[in-house]
Order: C-alpha cells, then structure tokens, then sequence
C-alpha cells in the first residue's frame, strides 16, 4: 500500500486509440474497481468526459497504463500513451504517473469469460473489457506503489 498516512484516491486509465477504460481506487480499502470506458478517435479522447470524471471522483493522483512490449521496450503505443498522460496533468494540473499494464487486456479477457463461463446463452463482448484492464493497472500499483512511474 502507499507509503502516505493520508488515505488517497486515484483514477486509472488504460489508454487505447479507440476507448479508454477508467478505474477508480484507494488507499484506504486498497481496492480498485472498473467505472466507464471513454470513447476516443485516433488516441484522442472525449475530454469533457475525463473532466468530469475527474470532477466527480476528486483523485489525488492518476495513474495511465504503459503499454510495453513484452521485453520491456517502449512501442509506439507508449509513446502515445505517455502524451494522453502528459496531456492529462497538464489540462488539470492533477500529478499522474505510468504504469506498466503488460498482460492487463489478456487478464481482463480472463475475467470476463470465468464470470461468463456456465451462463447460458450469455455472450460479453470482449472488446469492452478497458475498464476492468484499467482496474488490473490500478490494483497492481495499490499492491505496489513503487511500480508507479514519471510520465
């Protein structure tokens, strides 16, 4: 768990071209929990949505998913990634930090089939799993703050 005695709330964010998933979490439960997927055009998102997310959950940090290549290296996707990241401490002036997501979309893909697995006629779509990888990313940094990392 963080080091800070203050409890603290953060927002995460696992960013893709097309949506991003959104999570909200804290320190005092350390549990992190899937909230909405904004939609995005090119990497772009629907800022007003952010911003009242934002609004709504007053995080005290955000964290933004890094998309790494399996060997550690960064992929065009991180570079777009950290600019969304840049982007959102700049417009609300909130501290953010990356956070390695490797595997979170194929974890998320995971849950999503068990819980569906033996329910009759049931069929999730996987492509609306964003919100569960955000998730996976904000836990993992609850459970380990130091995975937390400068944009």
């Amino acid at each position: 768990m963080p080091e800070s005695t203050a409890p603290m709330s953060a927002l995460a964010f696992d960013f893709g071209l097309k949506q991003i998933g959104v999570a909200y979490g804290q320190t005092l439960t350390n549990t992190a929990k899937g909230l909405s997927i904004v939609k995005a055009q090119e990497g772009i998102p629907q800022w007003p949505s952010i911003s009242v997310l934002l609004d709504q959950w007053k995080p005290s940090l955000v964290l933004v998913g890094l998309p790494l290549n399996m060997d550690g290296s960064e992929s065009e996707l991180s570079a777009r990634a950290r600019k969304f990241a840049r982007r959102l401490e700049g417009r609300f002036g909130i501290p953010v930090k990356m956070v390695d997501e490797r595997l979170t979309s194929q974890e998320a893909k995971s849950l999503v089939r068990e819980q569906a697995h033996g329910q009759r006629g049931r069929s999730d779509n996987l492509t609306k799993i964003d919100h569960i990888a955000a998730a996976l990313i904000l836990q993992s940094w609850l459970d380990d703050p130091s995975l937390g990392r400068s944009i």
